[in-house]
């Protein structure tokens, strides 16, 4: 009986992972981020690339972070989770209008300086990586946002320099084949039960 529940456990935990498309890459440019040791916020940055639809201006992206629960916005640190991601596609080059995804970060967000003073013509870079899981928990954003400031620190303004992002989206035959499987498996499972 153990066996069986170590087993069903197992598999109610690889599963979900067997669900999810290979992704859809996203790509943003432009825009401004403000913030301090209470969170980051971007507004402004326009999508450039959704897949394979490739424009100028095929939507808007935008977030707010959660507070440094470690480092500081000068020197790099670790985000707590919360905040909002938001995709928001204009209808154009195919792109759905509208709300694309709307999410939250998880904990661990990283906000890393990447090139300090003396780097590339003594300008700094950073780099803010995380993971935004939707508000339904079934969609998941990876993203890794560079910045750069010139030749100082973080000063609580910053042009986004470019942002990559992969949305994996749920494949829907896996997702139905998901659930005809599992409703078998509890059938089989409760005819065990009841002859035991």
């Amino acid at each position: 009986m153990v066996k069986k529940v170590v087993l069903l456990a197992l598999l109610a935990l690889a599963l979900p992972l067997a669900a999810f498309a290979s992704g859809i890459d996203i790509s943003n440019h432009g825009g401004v981020l403000t913030g301090n040791n209470s969170g980051l916020t971007l507004t402004g940055s326009v999508l450039k690339i959704y897949g394979s639809s490739v424009g100028n201006d095929l939507g808007s992206l935008s977030f707010t972070t959660g507070a440094f629960t470690s480092g500081n916005a000068q020197t790099g640190g670790v985000l707590a989770g919360g905040g909002s991601f938001t995709i928001t596609g204009n209808g154009t080059n195919g792109v759905p209008n509208g709300v694309i995804f709307s999410g939250t970060w998880q904990p661990g967000a990283t906000w890393s300086i990447v090139a300090p003073a003396g780097g590339a013509n003594g300008a700094n870079s950073y780099t803010l990586s995380g993971t935004v899981v939707s508000n339904n928990g079934a969609v998941v954003i990876t993203s890794q946002l560079t910045f750069t400031t010139g030749k100082g620190y973080f000063n609580g303004s910053i042009n986004l320099a470019s942002g990559d992002s992969t949305l994996a989206v749920p494949e829907p035959g896996t997702l139905s084949l998901l659930g005809t499987g599992l409703i078998g498996l509890a059938g089989v499972i409760r005819r065990k039960l009841s002859l035991s």
